[in-house]
């Protein structure tokens, strides 16, 4: 029996009383009852060097990235991997970089499940130590086609090792009629987060974006602050589960404390259903 139970069971008999009062639907989830790689239905894989000058490669490697014990499991390694799309011409760190000293995983609902206002609850432990960048987060579904900031961005739970008692939740916009990045977000203290599985969630309607802990509001946005044209909160998004290590945030990583694991529970989206 998984060490969640209680804790799970008490914040599913909870909210699924605040469901049912606030007409609720249950329309997208993945318990991670099963063993070896993601469901492929709905979970894509990240490779490569992605993002923020980070550290780690991503590989679909089930030593990097599986499910085990009911658990989705994302783990960073300290090993050399090659980048395979090297390329000491084009003058980007994501290919001209032969080599990464750290390996991990990231997933994403892209083009699977993308949704428009509705709660995502993630039940999850973190990893412990100095440069390692977990997080569970959203995108707009066209981020692809615009530039950044256009498309939003939705960071449910951020941590970064180096303040190991922290969880920060933050949305991300362009200002109105730029592209200049606008943030907005809180930090929660919380003193078990490498110990205890907590659900992190966002509850997220035309009018406001909730944070939350364990079914507690830490954070509020009002969605009209990011504007009336071209809201990017008025648009579909998809989730993406990652541990990054280094970065622009994270800072040096602490190889010592390699191999982490970065434990995830069980996703569900809920959605009103006058929504």
């Amino acid at each position: 029996m998984k060490s969640t139970f209680l804790l799970t069971l008490l914040f599913i008999s909870t909210f699924s009383l605040q469901a049912q009062s606030q007409n609720y639907k249950l329309i997208w989830k993945d318990d991670f009852n099963y063993s070896g790689k993601p469901d492929p239905e709905k979970w894509n894989y990240e490779t490569g060097f992605v993002r923020n000058l980070e550290k780690q490669i991503y590989t679909k490697r089930k030593k990097n990235v599986r499910i085990q014990n009911g658990n989705l499991e994302l783990i960073t390694l300290n090993e050399d991997y090659k980048n395979k799309s090297y390329d000491a011409y084009i003058r980007n760190y994501r290919f001209n970089t032969p080599y990464a000293e750290f390996t991990s995983g990231s997933i994403n609902t892209k083009g699977k499940f993308e949704f428009k206002y509705g709660r995502i609850d993630v039940c999850a432990k973190l990893p412990l130590g100095k440069g390692l960048w977990p997080a569970i987060w959203m995108l707009g579904s066209n981020f692809n086609e615009v530039a950044y900031p256009e498309a939003g961005e939705i960071d449910i739970m951020e941590y970064v090792g180096i303040e190991p008692n922290e969880i920060h939740g933050t949305v991300h916009f362009p200002e109105n009629y730029s592209r200049k990045l606008r943030s907005d977000g809180g930090i929660k203290k919380l003193k078990d987060l490498s110990e205890k599985f907590h659900v992190y969630s966002v509850d997220w309607s035309k009018d406001k974006i909730d944070l939350l802990v364990d079914n507690e509001v830490y954070h509020s946005f009002e969605v009209e602050e990011a504007g009336s044209e071209n809201n990017p909160f008025r648009k579909p998004f998809y989730l993406i589960l990652n541990l990054a290590l280094g970065g622009k945030w994270a800072g040096k990583v602490d190889e010592e404390v390699l191999p982490q694991k970065f434990l995830i529970d069980y996703v569900r989206v809920y959605q009103r259903m006058e929504e």
